[in-house]
């Protein structure tokens, strides 16, 4: 039998790296209002936790819920927007108009903000409490 010689093989490439959170790039301004809005609420409103709710194939990282004594508010994100929806949010004093959104509902109220908007955070932080102070006298 004859020997036969052996080529070296190549290494196999690396698959690729896989996307950020939600296929977006970690430069997206949508990701730099929720760590806004996150940092925010953290403040407002001590020892409340964030969870992921409401996974599904279009978003695999779901939704970003604050909760302290129920919901707070969610944070959702759009190609055009991010929106803060409070659940309870017609129940709350919106003394500076930061609700622009959701408006015709019963219950929940929202805050649209769009790339390049300020945020009120004063307000936002005041609004954050209320909802915060509603849940703790629900019955």
């Amino acid at each position: 039998m004859k020997a036969t010689k052996r080529t070296p093989q190549k290494p196999k490439a690396k698959a690729p790296a896989a996307p950020p959170p939600a296929s977006r790039p970690a430069a997206d301004w949508r990701v730099d209002i929720l760590n806004r809005v996150r940092a925010l609420i953290a403040e407002a409103v001590p020892g409340v936790s964030e969870t992921r709710k409401w996974k599904k194939p279009s978003n695999p990282d779901g939704v970003p819920v604050w909760e302290k004594g129920g919901i707070v508010c969610t944070g959702e994100t759009y190609r055009d927007k991010v929106k803060l929806t409070f659940a309870k949010g017609a129940s709350l004093p919106d003394l500076a108009g930061l609700f622009n959104s959701s408006l015709d509902g019963n219950v929940r109220r929202a805050i649209d903000i769009a790339e390049g908007q300020a945020i009120n955070e004063k307000a936002f932080k005041a609004l954050v409490r209320a909802a915060a102070a509603l849940n703790r006298a629900k019955p």
